[in-house]
């Protein structure tokens, strides 16, 4: 593919990549128009920095595209944190750096940073079906109209919003996964009474996310009445709650699932998203069947008279880990004026 007529290649090569707490995904884009390639995961924890992670990246880009390799031109970085001013610090790893300091080392024209929800939800209006698994409402996805609004538990809980204009599309990037996470029986109410204990703020990531996933467990065995439990990660608990074998850890995910199924209702609700809500972070994935019998629509429709309005929400799991990277390319199309 090439580039469009009378589009620009002066912003090309580009690189793209979306950082969470626990992995860098990079991508390469030769020239506007094109797609994503050459895609590259990195652990975070394995670079003291971003700079690192971004010299390692080019170094195998180099070595693959030898004397066709051009150095990038710009860069847009989506990051698992708030991105106001020039000093950034992700949320939930070790990275802390000055924006004007990394272009300036890597030699970039221009640097765009995007929360990693932000980019997530610039690529929601671009996924095809292949990507997606749909669950309920009215309608098929992709290609729902109006505002769509993406949840994801991975390391922390991102939310983010997309809506069309006629200048494209427009990101609603947020703090959501730090609102408060409300109860919706008496056994959840129970389990947030006991993490209030230990945290004064109950927020959705604190119980919906990897880093919230054993507090979730350890509430569960204490409300359960199980004494001496051992402290579980995340990946422990899932791989024991759906093997059938340990029946806290699958009371942990079954409540996981219904929390989460209420927290996106109340996002739907509060954003208007009748176009959808997607499913994106790197848990819900792995859960398979078990999510898709759990009680997430159940308690994403459940709120009253609201009920209808949200039966009529299609809601989808992101099947596509590196679906961010796209978003993070049309973040650039955008920023050029190439899409509109």
């Amino acid at each position: 593919m090439t580039p469009e007529k009378g589009v620009s290649a002066a912003g090309y090569p580009s690189l793209v990549a979306d950082v969470g707490g626990t992995n860098a995904r990079f991508g390469w884009l030769a020239h506007a128009g094109a797609a994503v390639a050459d895609v590259q995961v990195l652990p975070v924890r394995e670079h003291g920095s971003p700079l690192s992670a971004v010299q390692a990246y080019l170094a195998l880009q180099q070595a693959r595209l030898a004397s066709a390799y051009q150095a990038p031109r710009r860069l847009a970085f989506a990051l698992a944190t708030s991105v106001g001013g020039d000093r950034l610090e992700l949320t939930n790893a070790h990275w802390s750096f000055s924006r004007s300091e990394l272009q300036q080392q890597l030699g970039l024209s221009s640097l765009l940073v995007l929360n990693d929800f932000e980019a997530l939800a610039l690529s929601l209006p671009r996924l095809s079906a292949a990507q997606l698994r749909q669950w309920g409402g009215v309608g098929g996805l992709p290609g729902g109209q109006g505002a769509l609004a993406v949840i994801g538990p991975g390391t922390g809980l991102g939310v983010a919003g997309v809506l069309p204009s006629r200048h494209g599309w427009m990101a609603l990037p947020g703090e959501g996964g730090h609102m408060t996470l409300s109860p919706a029986d008496a056994f959840e109410s129970e389990l947030l009474a006991h993490v209030r204990t230990e945290f004064a703020h109950v927020s959705a990531e604190r119980l919906l996310s990897g880093i919230g996933l054993p507090v979730l467990h350890q509430a569960v065995c204490v409300v359960s009445g199980v004494a001496g439990a051992p402290v579980l990660t995340a990946e422990q608990i899932v791989e024991r709650g759906l093997s059938g074998a340990d029946s806290v850890c699958e009371r942990s995910l079954a409540s996981f699932c219904a929390l989460l199924g209420g927290f996106a209702g109340n996002v739907a609700l509060a954003l208007g998203s009748r176009g959808g809500v997607y499913i994106g972070g790197g848990i819900v994935p792995r859960l398979g069947e078990f999510f898709f019998a759990s009680q997430f629509r159940e308690r994403f429709e459940a709120k009253g008279r609201f009920r209808v309005y949200l039966q009529d929400i299609p809601v989808a799991l992101i099947t596509d880990t590196l679906a961010a990277l796209s978003g993070a390319a049309l973040a650039l199309e955008q920023q050029d004026g190439d899409v509109l």
